[in-house]
């Protein structure tokens, strides 16, 4: 079978109507305009993104400093409740041999 289409001549493509193919062209062309002006600015949207990306980012930040605000002081609490009556134990024992008389043991 031979193909007597030559090389470089364009095919018989039918673009819409026969009889007006650049009304079907322009209508296409709209078409795509529309569909493409509906759609988001990808630098807009990137944009969008960052900012939200940096608001999460503060929140998160904000929270992760109230958490460790909050266990620094819980064990600021934990510490001072064993460690006063320690520090006070070991001062009545130093008071005590501080009073005693010379010689006791």
């Amino acid at each position: 079978m031979i193909d007597d289409r030559r090389i470089g001549v364009a095919l018989n493509r039918n673009l819409g109507s026969p009889t007006a193919p650049g009304e079907a062209v322009e209508s296409e062309l709209y078409r795509l305009i529309e569909r493409r002006s509906r759609q988001k600015d990808p630098d807009e949207e990137s944009e969008l993104w960052k900012e939200s990306v940096r608001r999460y980012n503060d929140r998160k930040q904000e929270q992760l400093r109230n958490e460790w605000c909050e266990y620094h002081q819980g064990q600021a609490a934990r510490l001072r409740a064993v460690f006063e009556p320690l520090i006070a134990g070991h001062e009545q024992q130093a008071e005590r041999y501080r009073n005693q008389p010379k010689g006791a043991g």
